[in-house]
């Protein structure tokens, strides 16, 4: 199992970015948190297995239709098995 921290900077706010990562968190069985942060950015916090991981790190590069990604930051960190499900906090 694995854990990652994702930010993602573009224009990735006001595209429905949160909505569709969580949808695509659930199909992948990822647990974790998807928000918006104040400087424009997005983040997450995602736990699944290694594939699922490597899938939403792939989604996470185009984002939906509308959304323009410039850049995302990955970093891995100890899988800590804390998420039930997966959410959209604010």
């Amino acid at each position: 199992m694995k854990r990652v921290h994702i930010f993602v900077k573009g224009i990735v706010q006001g595209v429905f970015f949160r909505h569709f990562t969580s949808q695509q968190a659930k199909q992948l069985g990822i647990k974790g948190w998807v928000r918006n942060l104040p400087d424009g950015r997005v983040e997450m916090v995602c736990e699944g297995g290694e594939d699922s991981i490597e899938k939403i790190i792939a989604w996470s590069r185009r984002g939906p239709q509308g959304a323009v990604v410039e850049d995302i930051e990955v970093r891995y960190e100890e899988y800590k098995n804390e998420f039930t499900d997966f959410k959209i906090v604010r």
